[in-house]
């Protein structure tokens, strides 16, 4: 962005400057951080006054702020040195609101002095939210260059915020936890069941798990626990999914591979007909959807007829969860080689969607990580449609590629992950030991959605 100012002899009473300002959740996160002001009544994600509304108002010192923007870039801009203010604050502006800033020339004096009215308005209807004057010294040497600042992210989840404030109002999803016998496991289904996302039924060891609430100080009043070895616990889940007293499983502290061994049996285990597939369902700071990779945690090199059920399950996911399916089939590169079997495989996805083979969602590939994440790459490449650039699926070659990828959005880009197993007769949580509260909430939403989409 080009700044310049306008030095003390150029300025002339009347002469006026303004600037828009759409107020957003994440302003007021950052003016937080910045000034050190935690008010609840300022932040989005707080209902202080418990009138079942998160408060959203802008500090008045935030809007103060923009008439300083003003001054400092536009009139006089660069150089100006605030001497002395004064403002009332009328009424209070709310993230998602269109502000306008304007300041207007009143008078000048010696020594570079100039005196401005300032005021800010909301859009829509014109209300004023703050007036005022200002004392400014105007620059007395012009300046002009070109200014770039460094990109600022919020590291916050409003998506799985948003799937969490989709899930409360369904009925609570009966799920089996399976051996939740460590604190973080327990824990995260205690904490799910308390908001009624999941009505938790607990199988594992009575003892350990009573020493695991012991730990959180949890109380298991009213939390049933049906005892059962390690390696029967999973078999029971399958036992009461069969009986319909549960309608979920979650992972607790045991191998994902000791959960998923009896659903796998053809006969007491919770087949379909499809292959069992993992999703993560991502949320990215900054990213402007969530995003699934998968499969990151179950085929390790799934065959083109495996990668048919990865595509499809989470197009079936997706549309669950209100998403429209882009489905970006990863390579190395985004045209087909013969020598890269994922190429191969990918131009094969695509073309069975075309086909109707695989239903629901829009799939492409071969594309590379960035032109599928990426508008600006993908127009480089030439590459056009609705999935290049805007994948919100993304179908990794393998199981080492997913994990690694699903393992830098996490820990490098501060991404909170839902695990889900597909294919199965019903949702199967999937969490890892080190998985935040976040991710063990997001996961149990994202599992009732699926299951009362699936049952409308």
């Amino acid at each position: 962005m080009q700044i310049k100012n306008r030095v003390f002899d150029e300025i002339a009473p009347g002469d006026t400057a303004s600037m828009r300002r759409l107020l957003t959740a994440d302003d007021l996160f950052v003016y937080a951080a910045a000034s050190g002001n935690y008010n609840p009544a300022h932040l989005p994600s707080e209902d202080m006054d418990g009138d079942g509304v998160k408060e959203r108002a802008a500090p008045g010192m935030f809007v103060a702020a923009l008439i300083s923007g003003l001054l400092g870039t536009q009139l006089p801009g660069p150089g100006t040195r605030l001497k002395h203010q004064n403002f009332e604050h009328h009424a209070r502006a709310y993230a998602g609101e269109e502000l306008l800033a304007v300041v207007r020339v009143l008078s000048k004096a010696a020594g570079a002095r100039v005196r401005l009215a300032a005021e800010v308005t909301r859009v829509a209807d014109g209300a004023r939210i703050l007036t005022g004057e200002v004392e400014v010294e105007a620059p007395e040497l012009a300046y002009a260059a070109d200014v770039a600042l460094p990109g600022l992210t919020v590291q916050r989840h409003r998506h799985f915020e948003a799937l969490l404030e989709r899930a409360r109002p369904l009925p609570a999803l009966p799920t089996a936890v399976v051996c939740p016998e460590d604190a973080k496991s327990l824990q995260g289904a205690l904490l799910a069941g308390r908001e009624s996302l999941i009505a938790p039924l607990l199988l594992g060891d009575p003892g350990r798990i009573a020493a695991a609430a012991a730990e959180i100080g949890a109380d298991l009043a009213g939390v049933e626990v049906l005892p059962a070895a390690p390696h029967e616990a999973a078999a029971l889940a399958c036992a009461l999914v069969h009986e319909g007293r549960v309608q979920a499983v979650m992972k607790g502290q045991l191998h994902t591979d000791d959960l998923l061994r009896p659903m796998l049996e053809k006969d007491k285990g919770l087949r379909i007909g499809r292959r069992f597939t993992h999703v993560f369902v991502l949320d990215v700071p900054g990213l402007d959807h969530p995003l699934m990779v998968t499969d990151a945690a179950i085929n390790i090199a799934p065959d083109l007829l495996t990668k048919v059920d990865i595509v499809q399950n989470a197009i079936d996911l997706a549309i669950s969860l209100g998403l429209p399916p882009r489905v970006g089939v990863l390579s190395a590169v985004e045209t087909v080689n013969p020598a890269i079997q994922s190429s191969i495989d990918a131009a094969l996805l695509s073309k069975m969607a075309e086909r109707g083979q695989i239903r629901g969602g829009e799939v492409e590939g071969p594309l590379a990580m960035d032109n599928a994440v990426d508008l600006a790459a993908a127009r480089t490449k030439g590459l056009k449609g609705d999935v290049a650039g805007r994948a919100n699926i993304l179908v990794v070659p393998g199981l080492d590629a997913g994990n690694m990828l699903a393992k830098q959005l996490a820990f490098l880009s501060h991404a909170e992950g839902a695990g889900l197993v597909l294919g199965a007769k019903v949702p199967v949580i999937l969490n890892s030991r080190s998985d935040s509260a976040m991710s063990r909430l997001a996961s149990c939403a994202v599992a009732a959605l699926h299951h009362f989409a699936g049952a409308r």
